[in-house]
This record gives C-alpha cells, sequence and structure tokens, in this order.
C-alpha cells in the first residue's frame, strides 16, 4: 500500500525502523523531530526536565524557546519567569526569542525553523500552522517536550489521514480565514477529528502564503492534529524570500539557502496513487462566501449577508494572534479603514504576528493608515486571544475577532459574546459600529462532497512482544454505548485537584459521572470498550490512572482523543482502537439498555494483533516496541529515566 505525505514524513523522522520499513496510520513510532517549541510554558517543561532526572539537552538545536503569551505582564513574578527561561537556554545554547519578537508560531516560519517535509512539534495546540510549509506540524503535551530535550525522541501515533480537495477559485474579497471558517461550519460532525489532513486540488495555487497559514492553523479548531499543504511554486517563492532574509541576517550562516530550497524542491513528497485516505471532503470554492462563526462556538457559522442584516452591535474588535495579523491582513484592513475611523463605542485591538511584520507594516504605511483610524495597538503576542493583558472583553459586551477561538470565557468575561470572521470583516465592523462586509455578497449555498472510506482494512500482522508485556489478555468486556465520552465522565472534576485522594478511591471513581452503577458492575481486569472520541474534554491524566488503578487492563474504542491517548500511554496504560469490533458491538447491543452492558469474555492477543470475541475475530493496528515499552517502564518519566 502507498503512503501519504503525513505517512512519509512520519517514516523519515521515526527511530528505529527496520531497513525499508514503512509506517502508516495507526503505527505507533518513536519520533525525532526536526525541532521542538515551547513559549511561556518553557518554565513547566524545565521543571518536568529536571523531575525526569536530565541535566543536559540531547540536541540544543532542536529546542527553540519563543516567548509570546502573557507578555504585557510586567509583574515581577512574570518577569522572573522571563528571566529564568532565558538563562536556562543561555546555558544549554539554546535559540531564545524574548518577549516581543512575535508570536511562536510566527517566529517558527519566519525564522526558518519549519520547513518542508520536515517533522516540528510544539508545545502549544497550534502548531498545526507549519503545515502551511508543507511541513509535519502536530502539537506535544509537556511530558513529550522535556523527553525530546532529553533524548531527542518521543512517541507518536501516526493518525489517519483525510484529503481535503479546494476546488475551483475563490471570489473576489474572499480569503483563506473564509475557507477555513466554512470548512469548520460546514463539515462540523468531527469529520477530520485527530486526523492529518492534506489540502489538494486546483484551489490551492492561487492561495497565498499567509491565507494557507490562517487555514492551516485553525485546522485545530477543525479537530485535526495536523493540517499540511502541498510544496508548489509559491511555497518554493516564499522560501527564496526567507532566504534572502536570513541569509543577510546570518552573514553567510543561514537556516535557509536558496540551494536548500532547490534541493527541497526538487526532492518534494507528494501521496502515492494508491495511498489510503479514511475520508475525502471536497469544497467548491466559488460557492464560498465570507461568514462568521459564533456566537461562542467555532463550528456553528453565520452567512455575512444574512447576520448583517441585524445588525449586532459589537463593543470589540480585533485583529490579532497567530491565525491572522500577518502582513496581507494588515494591509487589507487599511484598506477598508483608508478614510474612516472606528466607530464610537467601538476599541479596535491590532497586534502584529511579529516585530518584523509590523516594520513592514509600518514602512508600507498600513500601521499609521489604522492608527490613524483609532486602533488600539498591542504588542506582537497572544493577549486577549486567551484573556490576557489589555483589551479582554467585560461582562455583557460583544466582540468581532480575527482569531481563531471564540469559547465562552477565553477572551475575558463568561458572560461576553465573541464571534470569529477575516481581517476584511472585522475592520469593516469596527468601522460600521456593528457585524459587517467591506464587500457585498449574495448569499449562497456552499458546494460541499463527502467519501468515507474508513480506516485501512490491515491483515493481523505479527507483533514482537518485549520482555515483561503480557502476550496475551483475557478479561470479561465492558461495552460502553456511548461516542464521545469525555474525561469529566471517567473522572470526576470534584477530585481532579485535589492531593489527598488515594489510588483506590480513584479506582473506584471511574466512571461515576458516566454511570453510577460502574462501581459496583466493574471488576478487575474488566476490558472496556467504548466509541469515538473516547476521552474528549479536559486533559486531566486521572482519567487514564484511574482506570489502571482499577486493575483495568486496557481501553480499546472506535477512536480516541488524542489528549487522552497520550496521557494513557505516558502514565504506562494500553489504550488502543478498533473500529470493526466497536461496530459489531453496536449492532450486537442495539436496543439494549443500560450506561455499561456486560459481555462475554474477550481474548486479546497482542503478539498476532487480533482479538476475539463472541466467535468473531478482530484484527488491529500492532502495538509496536514503542508503546510496549511505555507501559513497561510505567509510563514516560520513568522510561525516560531509564534510557538516561
Amino acid at each position: 500500500m502507498g503512503q501519504t505525505v503525513v505517512e512519509k514524513i512520519a517514516t523519515a523522522h521515526a527511530v528505529g525502523l527496520k531497513p525499508g520499513q514503512r509506517v502508516y496510520a495507526g503505527d505507533f513510532i518513536r519520533i525525532r523531530p526536526k525541532h521542538i517549541m515551547t513559549h511561556d510554558n518553557t518554565s513547566a517543561v524545565i521543571s518536568k526536565f529536571m523531575s525526569i532526572g536530565a541535566a543536559r539537552i540531547a540536541d540544543p538545536k532542536q529546542p527553540v524557546f519563543a516567548i509570546d503569551h502573557d507578555i504585557q505582564n510586567k509583574g515581577e513574578s512574570n518577569l522572573a519567569k522571563y528571566a529564568k527561561i532565558e538563562s536556562f537556554a543561555r546555558i544549554h545554547g539554546i535559540d531564545f526569542y524574548p518577549a516581543g519578537t512575535g508570536i511562536s508560531h510566527q517566529v517558527m516560519v519566519e525564522e526558518g525553523y519549519a520547513t518542508p517535509g520536515r517533522l516540528v512539534v510544539g508545545s502549544d495546540s497550534h502548531s498545526n500552522l507549519y503545515g502551511a510549509v508543507a511541513a509535519l506540524g502536530t502539537p506535544v503535551v509537556r511530558t513529550d517536550a522535556a523527553s525530546i530535550w532529553a533524548t531527542g525522541t518521543t512517541w507518536w501515533q501516526v493518525p489517519p489521514v483525510a484529503k481535503v480537495n479546494l476546488k475551483g477559485h475563490l471570489q473576489p474579497g474572499v480569503v483563506g480565514k473564509d475557507i477555513i471558517i466554512a470548512l469548520c461550519g460546514l463539515f462540523n460532525h468531527d469529520e477530520v477529528l485527530n486526523m492529518a489532513v492534506e489540502f489538494v486540488g486546483e484551489g490551492v495555487a492561487p492561495l497565498s502564503m499567509d491565507q494557507r497559514l490562517s487555514i492551516a492553523n485553525m485546522t485545530t479548531e477543525w479537530g485535526a492534529l495536523a493540517g499540511v499543504f502541498p510544496f508548489d511554486e509559491v511555497l518554493r517563492d516564499y522560501l527564496y524570500g526567507r532566504a534572502d532574509y536570513l541569509s543577510a541576517k546570518a552573514n553567510g550562516s543561514a537556516r535557509i539557502t536558496r540551494d536548500a530550497v532547490d534541493t527541497w524542491y526538487a526532492q518534494r513528497q507528494s501521496p502515492d496513487d494508491d495511498s489510503h485516505y479514511d475520508i475525502e471532503l471536497t469544497l467548491h470554492l466559488a460557492s464560498v462566501i465570507p461568514h462568521v462563526s459564533g456566537p461562542n462556538h467555532v463550528k456553528v457559522m453565520r452567512a455575512l449577508p444574512e447576520i448583517e442584516k441585524e445588525r449586532v452591535r459589537i463593543n470589540k474588535a480585533y485583529l490579532l494572534s497567530c491565525v491572522n495579523a500577518r502582513l496581507e491582513d494588515l494591509a487589507e484592513a487599511a484598506r477598508i479603514m483608508r478614510g474612516h475611523t472606528v466607530a464610537e463605542g467601538v476599541t479596535f485591538y491590532v497586534a502584529a504576528a511579529s516585530a518584523n511584520v509590523q516594520r513592514r507594516a509600518e514602512e508600507l504605511g498600513y500601521w499609521k493608515t489604522l492608527v490613524d483610524a483609532g486602533a488600539v495597538t498591542l504588542p506582537s503576542g497572544c493577549g486577549p486571544c486567551i484573556g490576557l493583558g489589555q483589551g479582554t472583553l467585560e461582562a455583557g459586551e460583544v466582540g468581532i475577532s480575527a482569531t481563531n477561538r471564540n469559547f465562552q470565557g477565553r477572551m475575558g468575561h463568561r458572560d461576553a459574546i465573541v464571534y470569529l470572521g477575516s481581517p476584511a470583516v472585522v475592520a469593516a465592523s469596527a468601522a460600521a459600529g456593528y457585524i459587517a462586509s467591506p464587500t457585498k455578497f449574495e448569499n449562497v449555498d456552499a458546494r460541499v462532497e463527502i467519501i468515507k472510506h474508513g480506516r485501512a482494512q490491515r491483515a493481523a500482522e505479527s507483533s514482537e512482544i518485549v520482555a515483561g508485556f503480557p502476550d496475551k489478555v483475557s478479561g470479561r468486556l465492558l461495552w460502553l454505548p456511548v461516542d464521545n465520552l469525555n474525561t469529566d465522565g471517567i473522572y470526576s472534576g470534584k477530585l481532579t485537584y485535589r492531593d489527598d485522594v488515594t489510588k483506590d478511591e480513584m479506582a473506584m471513581a471511574s466512571f461515576e459521572n458516566y454511570d453510577p452503577d460502574f462501581k459496583t458492575i466493574g471488576q478487575k481486569g474488566d476490558v472496556v470498550v467504548a466509541g469515538q472520541n473516547f476521552g474528549t474534554g479536559s486533559s486531566r491524566e486521572q482519567a487514564a490512572t484511574c482506570l489502571l488503578y482499577r486493575g483495568i487492563p486496557c481501553v480499546i474504542a472506535y477512536s480516541f482523543s488524542e489528549t487522552y491517548k497520550r496521557n494513557a500511554f505516558n502514565n504506562g496504560f494500553v489504550v488502543f482502537e478498533c473500529p470493526e469490533l466497536v461496530e459489531y458491538l453496536r449492532e450486537k447491543y442495539k436496543g439494549q439498555s443500560g450506561k455499561t452492558v456486560v459481555g462475554t469474555t474477550i481474548d486479546i492477543d497482542y503478539q498476532a494483533s487480533v482479538l476475539s470475541f463472541d466467535g468473531q475475530s478482530f484484527p488491529f493496528a500492532p502495538l509496536s516496541t514503542v508503546a510496549q515499552e511505555l507501559v513497561v517502564a510505567g509510563g514516560a518519566e520513568n522510561l525516560v529515566r531509564s534510557q538516561l
């Protein structure tokens, strides 16, 4: 079977593969990413790094520190934290970008760390942005970041891959932000949840790099783990520009050179003809008009002509964050605001994605136009996008924002209302005083297509079993007939922040909020099977460890929240996917009442990668030695300690 681009990049960065071995969606591998980015959370990663007994950075050129989140905070403790991070970077020879340089993801692209064909990770959910430059950008948690610092590697499970075909061409005045808002709103039933997305089609080439960065960034809000664009001439020309900038800055030792760009372009990756995609989605770009997301929800959208009629009054407008606020966005906002002023009763906040972007906007006059119109400027950083610093929303206020998230309470008070739109919509709304369009559009129905292929059918494969890991497990099957079982249902929030809860108490609290009867139903050795997106919601690790302490050997599901999966293996708890078993159980127990259905014995053969239940056999993706070693060691931190 052929490989997707995502699978090819994963193979290129996998450690310990046999000669000629390829990796595919579902495989557990050990990866050595080209770079690992951390921002203000670097301080927490330093603590984690030290707690596992590490004393030196395995590869000082691998980490990048870029301060961006709480940069308006001039308090003594925050400045001390920043000083601690800078000192650590200096001691270990790590590249450090201080507050005011720009938003971390923008820095990673501007300074040449994210490049085509590379796996680049970040301890931040918007690391998807690196896919705009044909890299595989994806987030990791802090334990992973500390592991990479200490050993250069961490574990990863290759996600399923979705193909998104952008067909045709955009209408004038429609931009990349409109595309990703449309994708989030039109395909809002978890079509790409926990997948990597590869963008293809004739509609890609006309998109500028700034637009691609916006789209890749917000694949996070769409539910994807990565969003990857192809390496085409538009990207090549953009990289030439980065190479010229970095060469002038570095005096001959640039991170990117024109020769390197030519080599990458000649070796650029494309999917094989027989590669497998779990789902193929098509969006006809000519049918896309500007929409706004919300209120307070990314996957609910309203057509701009429709909501404009309602004259929704706003108090604040925002052009900032890692999804927008690049040069093209500032230029468009300046064009709209030229000759206008910010409406009475509205505050329009503007922050460039980086100091370099702001400098260029000043040279071209865009910045002055916005300031003269009444915009309030903020330093290059995250700020009000995450509810920090000047400009957050008060109770009852309404905001229109060119950011990526409008979750309730994220940008200020939980009783505020937030809509998302493109930079053009934000600027037009700031001038009008209500959600408005800079250009008149006719309301049209978006044209989309969906083809679902499902998971690739792989024959059961023999797996090497490491010492200490069981080759077979048998237990009573407990069927939980529910999708999207969140971590609150698995482990109560009322216990999460208590430090005095014993392991036995944690074990007995398992699934308490989902099914109070589980306390008496569940037994040591039971195998839990559930539906799609198991473990969604809060990132609390206890939702995995409580099941470990309960004596449950594993959870099998149709799919898992990626964060839950990482927390499980990072704590030595086995989880794996078997959609065929779940579909069988849905049919077998259809119409049966009860939140926990007790089944007969299920037999799991880890060596053969097949499980047996009710006289049926179901193959699953092999648990590689990488996954097994995490379990045998008792989790990622213990494994890193043993490696050190």
